[in-house]
């Protein structure tokens, strides 16, 4: 049994390497030197992803590529791919670790949407928000991330006006909020203090597809003044890993 099971693992390896360089392609020894497998091995492997239709063979060249076959597999699991049931265990890991009411969130269109959340038992109060109520994209932790790595166009459509506040926290100027989408991309997260709700902090991040973009959101919410009884930065990372654990590079690292 861990004999297959260790086989698989190499096959594994041995397609991602070479989808990884799907643009240049991949000699037998450059797969052998980048994966470590021993060549009796890599070459039989490579000879059952040829039979099977996962990779093809430039026999002038010598290179192998992954073949359309993968792309057919990777839109089946597209089409019936449920964002909400991937990231819930994630997310009840999420309030397991903090406590805090947890948020998971999609855009649609120039708001977004709750798809997902768990009330936090905490603090004696309730946060307002449910699963299919909207929110704004201007201003808060969800709504931070989703803009942040959403199509740099579509981003510049919705932030180039300023906006009128919601709360005295709510970053009205474009260029402020420009300023502050980037810094977001920088560090993996984004934190809000009070920009839609007065009293209320919000630490979100972004859920990224295999091709880097945005698919959702995950959040957790809190009352302002938790902030100074907890370490923040264990909240931070905590939101981090979670939206780093459901994105699709994630995947190939279990």
């Amino acid at each position: 049994m861990s004999r297959t099971i260790n086989t698989l693992a190499k096959a594994l390896t041995i397609m991602e390497t070479i989808v990884a360089n799907q643009t240049a392609g991949m000699t037998l020894t450059e797969i052998i030197e980048r994966t470590g497998t021993p060549k009796s091995s890599t070459h039989r492997i490579l000879s059952n992803l040829l039979n099977r239709g996962y990779i093809n063979l430039d026999k002038e060249s010598g290179k192998y590529r992954g073949a359309l076959k993968l792309s057919a597999l990777g839109s089946e699991v597209l089409a019936r791919f449920d964002l909400k049931v991937h990231m819930r265990p994630h997310l009840v890991e999420l309030h397991r670790t903090t406590e805090h009411t947890c948020n998971l969130g999609i855009r649609n269109g120039d708001t977004g949407v709750y798809i997902d959340r768990i009330e936090s038992q905490l603090y004696g109060i309730r946060l307002f928000s449910y699963v299919g109520q909207t929110f704004p994209l201007r201003g808060g932790g969800l709504g931070k991330a989703l803009l942040a790595y959403a199509d740099p166009n579509e981003r510049e459509a919705l932030i180039k006006y300023p906006i009128e506040p919601y709360t005295p926290n709510t970053i009205t100027d474009p260029d402020k909020f420009r300023k502050e989408l980037e810094q977001v991309r920088a560090q993996g997260y984004a934190i809000e203090r009070g920009e839609l709700i007065r009293g209320v902090m919000c630490i979100g991040a972004a859920i990224l597809g295999a091709g880097g973009e945005c698919v959702g959101a995950i959040s957790v919410s809190f009352p302002s003044y938790v902030e100074e009884d907890r370490d923040l930065e264990r909240d931070i990372e905590a939101v981090k890993r979670c939206a780093q654990a459901g994105s699709a590079g994630s995947l190939s690292k279990a």
